[in-house]
């Protein structure tokens, strides 16, 4: 039996933690994936972060935009000897269903998910459900879109930003990266704005391959940037990008 990806290379943009899972899935579906991490990712704290995570009784929401703010928190949590017990009595909303998957590791799950899992529709989700859902907490990282923030300072609702977590570019990667995409592959793939902003500052070389990418902001990114073969999955996750992948081939493989 022939594997759906057939052995195509498959260039991974993804920081290294969650590249990893992306290539891990690439294989168990015959893809030879090829990791150029762009991005680096790391839990951030500060003084402000202390003062916060001192008051988490006050918020009477917990809005988790990614995997990584939620195990970002929970180290912030443990470090400054805070109990997240607290969690239990309050509300949680997160972006998609991996950042709930991540939440529920630490034994807890969302009261809202949205239905597709971007920025946008949680903040128009949310509010429609909460006009007056008392003081938000917003977990994040540093480049994390100012999405949610201004809904909320439209509606007038309380919140704070507690940012968990940094996204720096992965300058180690400038060489790896040049040196592969003069070698022969047959897609490169994009998890975020952030990953195509650092690939053209790193390279700045436009590639003709496919360009798969997670979301209608990071598709939207690629256009701006150029990328015309774009291939963006209706559901949001690394699982529907390599489904996309896998009809692309076929559907080449029969015309």
């Amino acid at each position: 039996m022939i594997a759906p990806l057939r052995n195509k290379r498959i260039i991974v943009t993804r920081e290294d933690t969650g590249g990893k899972i992306f290539s891990n899935k690439i294989n168990q579906f015959g893809g030879i994936p090829i990791e150029v991490p762009l991005l680096q990712v790391g839990c951030h704290d500060c003084d402000e972060n202390k003062q916060i995570i001192k008051q988490l009784e006050r918020f009477d929401w917990f809005i988790f935009t990614s995997a990584n703010g939620v195990q970002c928190f929970f180290r912030l949590a443990d470090k400054h000897q805070v109990s997240h017990e607290i969690l239990k009595s309050k509300k949680i909303a997160v972006v998609g269903e991996k950042t709930n998957q991540k939440l529920m590791e630490y034994g807890y799950s969302a009261d809202i998910v949205p239905s597709v899992y971007d920025a946008d529709t949680l903040s128009k989700e949310f509010l429609s459900e909460n006009q007056k859902p008392g003081e938000v907490l917003l977990i994040r990282g540093n480049l994390s879109r100012d999405v949610l923030p201004n809904e909320l300072t439209k509606a007038s609702i309380p919140f704070k930003n507690l940012y968990v977590y940094k996204t720096t570019l992965n300058s180690n990667s400038k060489h790896l990266l040049n040196d592969t995409l003069q070698t022969e592959f047959d897609f490169i793939t994009f998890t975020s704005p952030s990953t195509i902003d650092a690939y053209f500052e790193l390279s700045g070389y436009l590639v003709d391959k496919p360009c798969v990418c997670i979301g209608t902001t990071t598709e939207n990114k690629a256009k701006e940037k150029g990328f015309s073969n774009i291939l963006t999955p209706k559901v949001f996750t690394v699982d529907a990008m390599i489904d996309i992948m896998i009809d692309y081939i076929n559907k080449k493989e029969h015309i």
